[in-house]
């Protein structure tokens, strides 16, 4: 049965084996809070790598147990991010969180040549899980914070992304949508032309696994009115899955409005690492960090 709202991740973990977390630089309380409360769950057992008196004091501050997490210490944000990524490649860990660290440190860690987590030739790429109010169900986007252009190899890494998070969510066949300022195909705007190649791609099975559309601007991707007056038809049009952005400014100002202006919720992991990696801003809520750690064991391994 497909997931409709993030908080149905919580319960299908509940029936799944336990995936060890590994938290880097987990010194302040939303990464905390949101590990613990998601320890206390049975969804996760966890490691926080960090500075042991500040967890202690933090979990004091906020009535948790510290015995409940394997701490490791290391006071230093960038060799606590390289610790926690060394146990990840020890097999201590099944997902890797962002505490504290500052994503760029984070970011080196995982992308370090020698003693990083990204496998030769892999793309990194980021996947929101959007809750809105104003939708029928989950919105699986890419990518909105890491790749700034994407080319056209890097836009099929995202839709197989998109398709692979889906699957996780028990969808089947997803609807992707190829997101270009229009449906029609005009060889001067490239997101066109890369969202043509790539809707071929599909229907000659060389992307499995999804329904794909594209060129569609994002009226048509997710309103069905508009996909009827706009006479467009296929599995898609007006009930999009998926979305894969042209741009990391058209993803970022997607999500933004969603959770800021529609009051949405989220969940967000990067991709393409050896296994999923939490990576959210040190400023988002417990409930939002709960939602990625949920999204991040679910798709792992």
């Amino acid at each position: 049965m497909a997931i409709t709202k993030l908080e149905q991740i919580f319960d299908a973990l509940k029936s799944k084996p336990k995936k060890r977390l590994v938290a880097a630089y987990a010194n302040d309380d939303h990464t905390i809070e949101a590990v613990s409360k998601a320890l206390d769950m049975g969804i996760i057992d966890a490691t926080l790598v960090g500075d042991e008196p500040t967890i202690k004091e933090v979990c004091a501050k906020h009535n948790i147990d510290p015995s409940k997490f394997l701490i490791v210490q290391e006071n230093d944000e960038t060799k606590a991010a390289a610790k926690a990524v060394e146990l990840i490649n020890n097999g201590e860990g099944d997902v890797l969180m962002k505490g504290l660290v500052s994503t760029d440190k984070y970011m080196r860690a995982i992308l370090n040549k020698e003693k990083g987590l990204l496998p030769p030739k892999a793309v990194l790429s980021h996947v929101t899980v959007v809750q809105v109010p104003t939708y029928h169900k989950l919105l699986i986007v890419g990518d909105v914070a890491i790749i700034p252009a994407p080319d056209l190899k890097q836009k099929i890494a995202i839709t197989n992304y998109l398709i692979k998070t889906a699957h996780s969510l028990g969808i089947e066949k997803p609807k992707v949508a190829l997101l270009a300022a229009t449906e029609q195909v005009s060889p001067a705007m490239p997101a066109c032309v890369d969202a043509t190649l790539i809707s071929k791609m599909a229907d000659r099975g060389q992307i499995k696994g999804a329904f794909v559309d594209g060129p569609l601007a994002l009226d048509v991707a997710i309103d069905p009115e508009s996909a009827k007056i706009k006479k467009l038809t296929g599995e898609v049009a007006g009930d999009a899955d998926c979305i894969l952005f042209p741009n990391i400014e058209s993803g970022n100002v997607f999500f933004k409005s969603c959770t800021k202006l529609a009051k949405g919720e989220l969940g967000a992991m990067v991709m393409g690492a050896k296994v999923p990696c939490v990576l959210t801003s040190r400023g988002d809520s417990v409930q939002s960090k709960m939602y990625s750690i949920a999204l991040a064991a679910n798709a792992a391994k």
